[in-house]
């Protein structure tokens, strides 16, 4: 069986999907090329896997260690980066709440890490054109999570180490592991823009 239909299956799931929206899909991260190729605008998924968590003060130190010839303190090759600063863990949890943080801030970081290899990434919010031409070139997707669900969203998350720059706080980077991470996909490889298809769906036509 071709690794494309073991690694995206269509699954129902209890929780933030539930309630008339469409079943998720499964998936896998590092997210290969052929699932990336399936994912449409509107696809919502859960997340199984690997996600590199980091902000702009992050992105900025990786993009300048790239910028330097450097190598980054993780292979960014094929991988997935959530964009997200947790509270504290309280005792005897892996992490504290979870909750994405706004995409824009990482807009200017973004498209020269996906041209260093990276292929999906997470946050809220929409993008800038220079992102969302990247994503199309590069063969990459943008996910958004659940705003103001940063506690439900905590409890995919089952491991969580700071790999690099400790120094920034909830702004290091950090390996999380997660198993049904809900998110939706926003910009695919083919065009497509959930946030722009809702605006028009919605348009009111101008009175004749």
């Amino acid at each position: 069986m071709p690794d494309a239909c073991r690694k995206v299956t269509v699954r129902p799931q209890p929780g933030l999907f539930a309630g008339g929206f469409a079943m998720p899909l499964h998936i896998e991260s590092p997210i290969d090329s052929s699932t990336i190729e399936t994912l449409r605008a509107g696809d919502q998924v859960f997340i199984d896997g690997v996600l590199y968590v980091a902000r702009d003060a992050a992105h900025k130190r990786i993009v300048e260690a790239l910028d330097r010839g450097e190598e980054p303190p993780f292979e960014i090759a094929g991988q997935t980066i959530y964009y997200m600063g947790p509270s504290p863990a309280k005792p005897g949890e892996v992490i504290g709440a979870a909750g994405p943080t706004t995409s824009g801030r990482m807009d200017a970081y973004a498209p020269r890490l996906m041209e260093a290899g990276l292929k999906a990434m997470i946050g809220k919010g929409a993008r800038n054109r220079a992102v969302k031409d990247a994503v199309r070139t590069h063969r990459a997707v943008y996910f958004a999570a659940i705003g103001g669900a940063g506690a439900l969203i905590a409890k995919s998350i089952k491991k969580a180490e700071v790999v690099a720059y400790e120094e920034l706080g909830a702004e290091a980077l950090r390996r999380i592991e997660v198993l049904n991470f809900p998110a939706t996909v926003i910009n695919d490889i083919h065009g497509g823009d959930l946030y722009e298809e809702g605006k028009q769906r919605y348009k009111i036509a101008p009175q004749a």
